[in-house]
This record gives structure tokens, sequence and C-alpha cells, in this order.
């Protein structure tokens, strides 16, 4: 029981990070109808953004743990906002109106150009981190010596999970920006003739989903302590098997098959194989999705006659 403990809150704590880098690609396919498959090299970058911010406040000699962590959370999220517009702007927006294909090439063409941009930049070698957040509470102890332990650092991806997400319903529940998001999902054409800047709303929309990302970049960089130029397609991957497993196109569905997918991984790394925990996931998203084709929480598409 107490080793079952254990991987339960490993999976919920990586869950939770493919959850948010997985409302990126639910969002966008949402009002656009798009796989946008750069969208893990943006949360590669916010990891090396990540990386660099700690370096660069550990030389000028800011060594308090919260004010560190809340200038590199804003840093990251900002500079890999920045990257989610451009991307936009360059590789999706001239391609609006051809037919779908157009723009999934250009999505693994852009996934393509990140990763070299950033290996040309930053080297193919690893970057590893020191630990920032140490320490944790225990929560149990077996006879042969076994402890259940749950980190600060799990504790605060955890929270601010819970937090990016509620910020984020709220802003699509009841601000003008949900609301045009909403309207475009449903119909562009006539959220347009009723006064919905189209345009603008698809580029916050990728500005949102770039800066969950970016949450999700400076979580990894904590937990695993290391960055490299390819992390981003993976993960990218994971992500976006959870936003399939989910429901592709519902936010909550993206985040419930972001936490399946972490605890399928725990799991099955813990009483299984480790070697084998990326198969297992996507195995069982090809099971579910014999049962379901839509996901969990998905509703099938009405083609309008």
């Amino acid at each position: 029981m107490e080793y079952f403990l254990q991987q339960l809150i490993n999976g919920l704590t990586l869950g939770a990070i493919y959850g948010l880098i997985a409302i990126g690609y639910t969002m966008v396919y949402g009002i656009i109808g798009m796989i946008n498959f750069a969208h893990g090299e943006v949360f590669m970058i916010s990891a090396f953004i990540a990386v660099i911010s700690f370096v660069l406040f550990g030389m000028i000699g800011i060594a308090t743990v919260p004010v560190m962590l809340l200038l590199v959370l804003i840093i990251s999220i900002f500079l890999t906002s920045a990257y989610g517009w451009t991307v936009e702007r360059l590789a999706y927006r001239p391609l609006r109106g051809s037919n779908r294909l157009a723009p999934l090439i250009s999505a693994i063409g852009m996934s393509i150009f990140l990763q070299n941009y950033v290996q040309l930049l930053q080297g193919a070698r690893v970057k590893p981190m020191q630990p920032i957040i140490q320490g944790g509470f225990t929560l149990a102890e077996r006879a042969d010596g076994f402890v259940v332990s749950i980190s600060y650092l799990q504790i605060f991806i955890i929270v601010l999970t819970t937090i990016m997400m509620v910020a984020f319903a709220t802003i699509i529940q009841r601000t003008p920006l949900g609301r045009a998001q909403r309207a475009c999902e449903q119909d562009k054409t006539m959220a347009a003739l009723c006064g919905v800047n189209v345009d603008r709303t698809i580029s916050w929309t990728f500005l949102l989903g770039a800066a969950l990302a970016a949450v999700a970049g400076l979580m990894v960089t904590l937990y695993y302590g290391v960055v490299d130029f390819f992390m981003g397609f993976l993960a990218g991957m994971k992500a976006f098997t959870a936003a399939v497993l989910g429901g592709i196109g519902s936010l909550p569905g993206a985040m419930l098959g972001g936490i399946l997918i972490g605890l399928i991984e725990a799991f099955w790394s813990g009483y299984v194989s480790v070697q084998y925990k990326d198969v297992a996931a996507f195995c069982i998203l090809i099971l579910i999705l014999m049962v379901r084709p839509n996901g969990l929480l998905g509703h099938p598409e009405i083609e309008k006659v």
C-alpha cells in the first residue's frame, strides 16, 4: 500500500505537467482545427529560458528561492508567450484559408526549425542544473524502511497547476477573450460577422497555450534538473496523447488525459518495467480510442449539410 501511494503521488505530479502542455494542443485544435506540432518545442524553449534565468540570477546574487522562482516564472511566461505568438504569425497565419494539409506541414517544419535553432544556440549537450527546492514531508514508513514522501517541489507543482487551471477556466468562462474563443470554436465566419477579431483571438490562443507550456517547462526543469534540445518531442507527443485521450478540443479532457498518462507511466514504471512506460501509455491510448474514438470527454463532431 505504501508503494502504491508513492507511485500515486509521482503520477499526479507528472500528470499535472502533461496536462498543462496538453491544454495548448487542445486549445489550438478547438479553435482552428489544427494540431500545433511545434508546441512541444515551445515547451522545450521555455525549459531553456528557465535554466538560463536561474544561472543569471545565481550570478548576480539573487539567492532567495521564492523571489527567484517568481522572477523566473514571470520571465519564462513572457518570453515563451512571445515565441508562441511569433510562431503563429510566421508559420500559421499566412496559411489561413488554405487546405488543412498546408498548416500541418508548416507545423512540422516549425518544430524541426525550433529544435535546430536551440541546438545551434545552446549546443547538443544536456544542460544540468542544481536542485533549487529540496526537502519534503514523510507521509508513512513501512517496516522494511520504505518511506512514502511528498517533496516540497511536488507540492509546488500540484498547487501551481491547480492555480493555473482555475485562472485559465476563469479566463475562458468569464472574460471577453474567452467568449471570443468559444465563438471562434463554434463558427469562425459567424464570429467574424458578429464583430469578433478572429486573427487576434487565434493569436491570443497561441499566446496563452505558450504561457501554460512555460509553466510546464519551469516545472520539468525543477523536477528533473536537466534539459536538452530534443526534450520537446517526447513531452509533446505524450501531451498530444493526453489531449487525444481526454478528448481533443476539451480543456477538462486535456487535464484528465494528462493525469491519466502520468499515472499510467508511474504505475507501469513501478510495477512492470521502466523501459516500456512510454509503450504502455500509447497502447492504453489505442485501447481506449477503440472503445471511445472521441476520447473520454470528447464529443462527436456534427457535420453540417
